[in-house]
């Protein structure tokens, strides 16, 4: 009986042990830390009730210091793919789960009423970008601008939505974006713009997860986001974080594995070695 006791004892110690951890959610920032958190708060808090498994929101002032810290594995779950960079294999994330919705683009634009025409017009011109290790705002315009003999000079601004509010104020002549980012910030600042080069679809951002995080723990947390807008208290909370950004449906989350990523991690690699990193 004692030991039978025990044993129960030791169960209800681990799980007592499992709620009471916080997990970090990591989320890149491509907008301000204030749309950001409206945008996400909401959503984290409804996977922790349904999950059982208490998350945080983990952010950083830019996408540079974000891209960083998850490099070093500090963020147990992130919403980025910034884990295909090269250098970021050694803290190993897990691809669970996606972003619904339509494939996004990279896209270098311009203001509607630049009278550059072509990427050889920006040849020596700076060119703004979110940062030096984004996706489909830097390493697929970049990958463009090198196949087609270009040489500009890069401005990074900070995030996605940093860097377009430099092209609406006629700072650069020219960005590189996350086609999906830009229409939506143009639809909230009446912003109208032009795209001189536009990629192949690629996936969305992945939920991803860090080795250390017990598997139970991970399914949990992609159940509930994947089930999120089957339910309609976490509708409701997908559709008011949506309009607060003008983002179109689908809304929420769908299942996602790493294969299912490799055109990306291969746009990096194809960057990164030729410049060098």
């Amino acid at each position: 009986m004692h030991r039978i006791l025990a044993v129960a004892l030791c169960f209800f110690l681990a799980g007592v042990t499992q709620a009471e951890t916080t997990y970090s959610f990591g989320v890149l920032p491509q907008r301000s830390a204030v749309l950001t958190a409206q945008y996400w708060n909401p959503i984290l808090n409804y996977a922790s009730g349904k999950s059982g498994v208490r998350l945080e929101l983990g952010i950083r002032k830019s996408a540079e210091e974000f891209s960083e810290a998850e490099g070093r594995g500090e963020f147990d779950f992130v919403h980025s793919n910034h884990v295909f960079i090269p250098d970021h294999a050694a803290a190993a994330y897990r691809v669970i789960g996606r972003a619904a919705g339509v494939p996004i683009h990279g896209q270098i634009v311009v203001p509607e009423a630049s009278a550059v025409k072509s990427l050889r017009e920006l040849e020596g011109r700076e060119v703004g970008f979110p940062s030096k290790n984004a996706f489909v705002g830097y390493a697929a315009p970049m990958s463009a601008l090198i196949q087609a003999g270009v040489s500009v000079t890069p401005v990074f601004g900070s995030n996605q939505e940093g860097v377009m509010a430099q092209l609406r104020s006629g700072a650069i002549p020219a960005a590189g974006v996350n086609s999906r980012v830009m229409k939506e910030y143009a639809a909230r600042e009446n912003f109208r713009y032009r795209a001189l080069w536009t990629s192949e679809p690629y996936l969305d951002l992945p939920v991803a997860v860090h080795p250390r995080v017990p598997v139970p723990v991970a399914q949990a947390v992609r159940d509930a986001l994947v089930s999120m807008a089957a339910d309609p208290e976490g509708l409701k909370i997908l559709k008011a974080s949506a309009a607060g950004i003008k983002q179109q449906t689908p809304w929420g989350f769908v299942p996602a594995l790493d294969a299912e990523y490799r055109n990306q991690r291969e746009v990096y690699r194809i960057v990164w070695k030729k410049e060098g990193r």
